[in-house]
């Protein structure tokens, strides 16, 4: 069983991740040289942790955990509803202080587990007919699913990693066969409710980061201070870069936070557009495996769990590398297996052991000539 898994398996889709890790490593090492190298050793660490953890989730089957997702789900609802009562770091109510140096974020985690058991709905839901999603009441239960999480985090606040959710949500239903009216009524209540929500619901924090997306030159010294430090670093490094620990904005403490959010400049300034532009094709070079995956999955369940992972590794991607350029607003969105973090790092090879563990157990030959 175990050899026909491991034969099976989209490999491409492991190196890929490998691949982003080690740039990260480099660009994580360049970053923390006045902190003693804290943040990349620590990274190497959550990198050894992450490897038992991508292994269950390679050979675990997925339908079995699938199965135990509701479980995972009440916990992590606990967890999000916890830590709303910790204290405030960086203005949100985020993480957990485990100790002095370790903490931990559940809202990472927490994806994993709701597009498990979110697909687990949705079959649930198709058994009696595909056409069954399309019932508003059905669909309603399955906003439910994931419009709760949401909710919570969206309470702490963490507007970007809420956004994953529902980018993840549009890929699944999307693939389950939504009708294209509930498609075109969403795209039309964006419409109207996006102005209301700037107006009367976004915290004043939330409409300084919109503000300064459209014109960050308004508060050059204070909240365009980020961006326009994250274009000049990306601006500078040209075709080849400025060279391995030369980089004028990461060395010189201009670019902040350089570990997590802005790790991208700190590429694109030290190797330039080359290496810059390379992670930019093996993201999605794994984007489209897992697509693959998706597409060939052997069942329903295989297939919605595949499509959701690629959902938050296409928000992910656009989202950090887009606001790092100033094409999209600023949401702390971490770049997958670049930025530092260990819940981000351990949550990302859950979802590629999970792509993998897909990808193993469908008949691949049926796919292939």
């Amino acid at each position: 069983m175990k050899k026909r898994i491991l034969k099976n398996i989209e490999w491409g889709i492991l190196i890929c991740a490998i691949l982003l890790l080690l740039i990260g490593l480099v660009g994580l090492y360049s970053a923390t040289q006045d902190t003693g190298y804290d943040e990349f050793k620590k990274q190497i660490l959550w990198g050894i942790v992450s490897i038992p953890v991508l292994i269950l989730a390679i050979f675990l089957d997925y339908k079995i955990i699938a199965k135990a997702s509701p479980i995972f789900y009440g916990i992590f609802l606990i967890l999000l509803i916890a830590v709303l009562f910790t204290p405030e770091v960086n203005g949100a109510n985020s993480w957990f202080q485990i100790s002095e140096t370790l903490k931990f974020q559940p809202s990472e985690l927490a994806k994993v587990f709701v597009i498990l058991f979110t697909s687990s709905v949705i079959v649930k839901i198709q058994e009696r007919g595909k056409n069954e999603i399309n019932k508003p009441l059905k669909l309603l239960l399955v906003a439910l699913v994931i419009g709760i999480p949401l909710i919570l985090i969206l309470k702490q606040p963490d507007i970007g990693t809420a956004m994953a959710f529902i980018f993840s949500l549009i890929f699944i239903l999307f693939s389950a066969g939504i009708n294209k009216k509930y498609i075109i009524a969403s795209i039309l209540l964006v419409v109207i409710t996006v102005p209301l929500l700037y107006f009367f619901v976004l915290p004043e924090h939330a409409k300084e980061r919109i503000d300064v997306y459209l014109n960050p030159e308004s508060d050059a010294r204070g909240a365009g201070y980020n961006i326009i430090q994250s274009k000049l670093a990306i601006g500078s490094g040209g075709l080849f870069g400025m060279g391995f620990l030369k980089g004028n904005q990461t060395q010189l403490g201009f670019l902040y936070p350089k570990t997590t959010d802005f790790i991208f400049p700190v590429i694109g300034e030290e190797f330039g557009f080359m290496v810059a532009g390379a992670v930019i094709v093996i993201y999605v070079l794994l984007i489209t495996k897992a697509v693959y995956v998706a597409k060939t999955a052997k069942d329903d369940l295989g297939s919605y769990i595949a499509i959701g992972i690629v959902g938050i590794f296409v928000f992910h991607m656009l989202e950090n590398i887009g606001m790092t350029m100033g094409l999209l607003p600023i949401t702390g969105v971490p770049l997958p297996f670049v930025s530092y973090g260990g819940s981000s790092l351990v949550t990302n090879f859950l979802c590629i052991g999970l792509l993998l563990n897909i990808s193993g157990r469908r008949q691949k030959s049926l796919f292939i000539d």
